[in-house]
């Protein structure tokens, strides 16, 4: 029986790669998308380059936690077993948005979607499967406001703070459930992928990307951590770290390893998707 993979945001970038990649190792991939159109036209052309490969094509748009029951509901309907979840979708939003259920847009796509959907796909992890969770080094420039998250509209909204406090609460989470999951088999680990010049590129990186140039990476080099982490031998056995763009664990932000903080992160996530 093949090993199944769940991935969010598998149409572009080093999702996109990641998925086909899982897909060759054998995997049977189900690809969570936000435009099923632009999901079947990958999907297609994936297992046309790919033929007997599994791919499957489930809606999920992460700025929605109604969208995210009914995607983690048809995933559920597919498969009694889940070997590797990997949160890989995300945003950034140059003007100030709210989401569906009146969060900050960025943070409720980065970080309340995937905790929500990891939460309800979790019993469905197999002892020896991977959560993997694709945030990045700017966490280290994060900090965490949760006022600001569920009154976004009485604050002023800075692009850069929001980005960096999504990735900063995808670290969090990160080490908070491996903690839960000590001692399951399951391993739990976040990774940043490098600079990678793909669609999600932050505008303030984009007017500095030709002094940054040699040093960012294209999305076949952007995929290896995540890769790494779902496919190697040896990252099986690891757990509760944060993974840098050369396959190696360094240490987090100092916020990023308060367990106070974590605590207080998946108190309000829990609370606010509806699993307090």
């Amino acid at each position: 029986m093949s090993k199944i993979a769940v991935i969010t945001g598998a149409t572009r970038g080093i999702g996109r790669v990641t998925a086909e990649e899982l897909a060759a190792a054998g995997y049977r991939v189900m690809m969570l998308v936000r435009d099923l159109t632009t999901g079947m036209r990958v999907r297609n052309a994936l297992a046309a380059a790919m033929p007997g490969s599994r791919l499957d094509i489930v809606h999920c748009d992460l700025a929605s936690l109604a969208s995210v029951r009914q995607a983690a509901a048809a995933v559920r309907r597919e498969t009694f077993r889940i070997d590797c979840l990997i949160n890989n979708a995300g945003i950034v939003s140059m003007r100030p948005a709210i989401s569906a259920d009146g969060f900050e847009l960025v943070f409720a796509t980065n970080h309340l979607g995937p905790f929500l959907l990891t939460e309800l796909l979790l019993d469905r992890i197999a002892r020896g499967g991977r959560i993997i969770n694709v945030a990045s080094r700017i966490h280290f420039k994060g900090s965490l406001d949760l006022a600001q998250v569920a009154a976004p509209t009485k604050y002023a909204y800075r692009p850069r703070s929001a980005y960096a406090q999504s990735k900063l609460a995808n670290v969090l989470h990160t080490f908070a459930l491996a903690r839960r999951l000590a001692g399951r088999g399951i391993a739990v680990n976040c990774l940043h992928p490098g600079v990678v010049r793909s669609g999600l590129l932050p505008p303030w990186l984009r007017v500095i990307k030709v002094v940054m140039s040699p040093g960012m990476l294209d999305v076949t080099r952007g995929a290896r951590t995540t890769l790494y982490l779902a496919l190697d031998n040896e990252a099986g056995a690891l757990t509760g770290a944060y993974v840098d763009e050369n396959q190696k664990v360094r240490p987090a932000a100092p916020l990023a390893q308060s367990v106070a903080l974590q605590e207080a992160l998946w108190a309000a996530s829990a609370r606010w998707v509806g699993r307090g």
